[in-house]
């Protein structure tokens, strides 16, 4: 059996907490293996609706949850979500989540000077979140992060803000903004200390036992390829690389481990924030998609920006983003549509292209070239089998797939997690 991968399609919000809450009743184990408390799932289980920004989706079917290496960790959002789920009765414990020991914490300060420099940008703001995700990589890459394990080493922690609050009080001096304390900073994590330790290890280890005894692990990604801070549509990024390969590196496991790699895709296209978007639709149909699809942002609530379904981009992440299989999701945002569209490549100064260039010039000028196909009349929101379909939301899959090059393996009709047709079972491989 083949563990899994999943990983979005397009700019995020496609729908991956509803796929990975399904896939997991197949998994052992879920893990996240990147980004930060800027990414949100939403799990919809009967009449309960679980909003989850760093914990692993498994964590809602009673599976081991796994925080990796990759993600960057809020120790105070962590411990709030931890509670929130633990009220609407699920069980979070040291035996039922584990974090990586050499994760990157997330400090107040990283928040801080994130919601500086986006002020700072005016008129040119990326549209981060302002939670501190970028600062905290940057911290990694810099080697002056703390990291969860010098919360057991008191002179450690002190030495290391001294470096850390060098760099980032300059910067906040230097943009107007308040600066921190170290001894404050010191006494507030030493106080998260006792609650977050416990639940801390080399998650490196107990993946490495879990694969050699058989278990199938299921990796999940936050964000999407097209937000990949080498791959997506740069600067309006997020921080981390959100690519299949990075759920070894991001985890502390083989590359050949990773498994099967599922890309996520909505049947049209949403993005939340700033930066290009070839087919956004400002119009009726635009507002439609946005109101039927309940298009606002898990953890930040802003609206999403919507528009038709763009198969150039999704190419791209399928072949840089190494997936294998497809799951499309919110087919039935778009019943009762007469007419829809597909972008199939784009004008850039009078030149037909068939990807999204990486310069940001040339991204914000890329113009949709259209394929326009028929809609349908009746319904698939609900539907588990091909046979519920109509017979042109078939053809509609069928062109996705033609366009994107590769197969539909899952596809989602509503925000219930048995509203799923499934094509082929990913743990087979």
């Amino acid at each position: 059996m083949a563990n899994v991968t999943v990983i979005g399609a397009q700019w995020g919000d496609e729908g991956k907490g509803k796929v990975v809450d399904w896939l997991s009743s197949r998994a052992d184990v879920v893990v996240r293996f990147q980004g930060g408390h800027n990414a949100g799932h939403t799990l919809v289980v009967g009449n309960q609706t679980y909003k989850l920004s760093l914990l692993p989706s498994g964590l809602v079917r009673g599976k081991l949850g796994v925080i990796g290496n990759g993600v960057v960790i809020d120790p105070e959002a962590l411990l709030a979500e931890i509670a929130r789920v633990r009220a609407q009765g699920l069980t979070v414990t040291p035996e039922t989540l584990r974090i990586a020991d050499n994760a990157v914490l997330i400090l107040p300060v990283h928040g801080a000077i994130d919601r500086a420099r986006e002020a700072a940008r005016g008129a040119h703001r990326i549209g981060t979140t302002g939670r501190g995700i970028g600062p905290a990589y940057e911290d990694k890459v810099a080697r002056r992060a703390i990291r969860v394990c010098d919360l057991a080493e008191p002179e450690t922690l002190s030495h290391k803000l001294d470096e850390l609050l060098l760099h980032h009080n300059t910067l906040l001096h230097g943009l107007g903004a308040e600066t921190f304390e170290k001894q404050a900073l010191l006494d507030r994590l030493l106080a998260l200390a006792p609650d977050i330790l416990p639940y801390a290890e080399p998650v490196w280890e107990r993946l490495d036992d879990l694969r050699r005894a058989g278990k199938r692990i299921l990796f999940e990604g936050a964000q999407a390829v097209m937000l990949d801070v080498d791959h997506g549509t740069y600067p309006f990024v997020t921080s981390s690389n959100t690519v299949a390969a990075t759920a070894a590196s991001g985890a502390g496991i083989a590359p050949s481990a990773i498994g099967f790699v599922l890309g996520i895709a909505k049947a049209y296209t949403t993005r939340v924030g700033s930066g290009p978007f070839p087919t956004e639709l400002t119009d009726d149909i635009g507002k439609l998609l946005g109101e039927r699809g309940h298009e606002f942002g898990t953890v930040t609530g802003r609206p999403r920006r919507c528009g038709w379904f763009d198969a150039v981009l999704v190419r791209q992440a399928v072949k840089v983003g190494g997936v294998q299989g497809l799951v499309l999701t919110k087919l039935d945002v778009l019943d009762g549509l007469a007419e829809l569209k597909v972008c199939t490549g784009y004008r850039i100064d009078g030149e037909l292209v068939k990807r999204l260039p990486a310069a940001m010039g040339a991204q914000a000028r890329a113009e949709p070239v259209y394929e326009v196909m028929e809609g349908w009349s009746g319904s698939t929101r609900g539907a588990r089998s091909w046979a519920e379909l109509p017979a042109q939301a078939v053809k509609y899959v069928k062109r996705v797939e033609e366009l994107v090059e590769a197969q539909v393996t899952l596809l989602s009709t509503s925000p219930e997690r048995d509203d799923t047709i499934l094509v082929h079972d990913p743990f087979e491989g």
